[in-house]
């Protein structure tokens, strides 16, 4: 996956895009992120131990991680990722400035 826990990203396509956020969570295998304030869903909840109240939650759904891009921490615009070695690690770097995104 190009992107990963803890990158700032910008959603590229469907009903959030435009949006920015964080990835809260990357699910390689389903190749799927879930990114801070993007895809809200409400989810409607039984009463519980965390919860006694129950009702209805909003929280952040998955979205496939095609529709999203890093973005570039020079320019501040999203960009496409290539690999490059550096000191022996494979390191991630923005395709738009060369800056390392890791």
């Amino acid at each position: 996956m190009h992107v990963k826990k803890g990158d700032k990203v910008k959603v590229i396509s469907g009903k959030d895009k435009g949006k920015t956020g964080v990835i809260l969570a990357a699910y390689p295998k389903k190749n799927r992120v879930i990114v801070e304030g993007v895809n809200i869903v409400k989810k409607h909840a039984k009463p519980s131990q965390d919860n006694p109240q129950g009702g209805i939650i909003d929280l952040e759904a998955p979205i496939h991680v095609s529709n999203v891009m890093p973005i570039d921490p020079k320019t501040g615009e999203p960009t496409r990722v290539g690999y490059k070695e550096v000191d022996g690690k494979k390191v991630r770097i923005a395709k738009k400035s060369g800056a390392v995104l890791d």
